[in-house]
């Protein structure tokens, strides 16, 4: 099984991209894809080609829990 690092350029990762329906509309957004390995890759859409990051279920799921408990209001602007 292949082994998906932080770092990969988001274009050699073999996933379809998708972001949310909230997204700006100047394109300033977070993708995310499902890997074949269970994770989870994240990129800026503004740069297509750059970096990905790669986060466990655990960690991703960690993160929109607190999310949806209101843990990071404080960067909303």
């Amino acid at each position: 099984m292949h082994e998906f690092r932080n770092g990969t350029p988001s274009g050699r990762l073999p996933v379809v991209w998708r972001k949310s329906k909230r997204s700006n509309p100047n394109g300033n957004c977070v993708e995310v894809a499902d890997l074949p390995t269970g994770e989870i890759a994240m990129r800026n859409s503004r740069f297509p080609e750059g970096p990905a990051l790669v986060y466990t279920r655990a960690e991703i799921t960690a993160f929109v829990l607190g999310a949806k408990d209101g843990e990071f209001d404080d960067l909303i602007v």
